[in-house]
């Protein structure tokens, strides 16, 4: 009869130690938006997912650590881990700040404002446990092992968040520049999206050239179609149009523009990902 081995390091080390946080204060957050019983709308629902989802992935995680069950998954754990960490952090940083900025009005007396006050606080303590285990799992310079822990690897799940956030604010009936720079965020996204499930479905055997030189070729592309999007955009978004008077929550207005940055968000993160993996091909870590 076999036995199962608990791994007390799970727990006990600082990247466990982190998860706990994680878990617990993720978990604090959400308790306390639901006992106020208002984020019925779309905003409130994605802060609710997003603590909860959180909750239960760092949950998972612990516990299949703790047993030591990950290795019988086919998956690359350590790039499973660092993706999630990476998304995780994104993730409760975007809802830490759309939360206070919707729900949160100003004098806060309230018993129920001062709920969503303390949520708020602790979902922001829930974001730097995150980006904690992603300091401490990020692999060291030279170090290829686990490409979603290195700085590529990290800066692909943020352009692949990022393109998911610049989708929920797009709106139908685009023009045709507009519509150039929709294909290029969806190519670039697919593309990335690809390159993360690969790498930690432990696929990447299956391409036929080396990752560090695909992935130089690749970013040159990206980076060349975001500079087009990065122009384009908000040249025909904003042409002969200012913001109106009554533009309320959900302005097509305020939505270009928070495209537009994030735009630039995205060509910057590409930019930074084709200087660190050109460095993975020409320049070779000392042995």
């Amino acid at each position: 009869m076999a036995v199962a081995t608990v791994n007390l390091r799970a727990v006990t080390s600082w990247v466990g130690i982190a998860r706990l946080f994680a878990v617990l204060l993720s978990c604090i957050a959400f308790s306390l938006v639901a006992s106020t019983r208002d984020f019925g709308d779309p905003y409130g629902t994605w802060c609710m997912f997003t603590w909860c989802f959180c909750f239960a992935v760092t949950l998972l995680v612990l516990v299949l650590e703790l047993l030591e069950l990950y290795p019988k998954l086919p998956l690359s754990w350590d790039d499973f881990t660092s993706a999630f960490s990476m998304l995780a952090a994104l993730m409760v940083f975007t809802t830490s700040v759309i939360f206070p900025s919707i729900f949160i009005s100003s004098p806060c007396s309230s018993s129920r404002c001062a709920r969503q006050a303390v949520a708020t606080t602790v979902s922001c303590l829930c974001f730097l446990a995150y980006a904690l285990e992603v300091g401490l799992t990020r692999a060291k310079p030279g170090d290829i092992s686990s490409f979603l822990s290195t700085v590529p690897g990290l800066l692909k799940v943020f352009e692949a968040y990022v393109a998911c956030l610049i989708f929920s604010l797009l709106d139908t009936g685009l023009e045709a520049g507009l519509q150039w720079c929709m294909a290029v965020y969806s190519i670039c996204f697919i593309v990335t999206l690809l390159i993360i499930i690969f790498t930690i479905g432990r696929c990447l055997t299956y391409i036929p050239c080396p990752l560090e030189k695909m992935l130089v070729g690749y970013n040159t592309l990206a980076v060349l179609m975001y500079i087009t999007a990065t122009v384009l955009w908000p040249l025909y978004s904003f042409r002969g149009s200012s913001r109106p008077n009554t533009c309320g929550r959900n302005c097509w207005w305020d939505k270009r523009l928070g495209v537009t940055f994030l735009t630039i968000f995205n060509l910057i993160a590409y930019l930074v990902d084709l200087v660190y993996s050109t460095r993975m091909v020409f320049i070779r870590a000392p042995p």
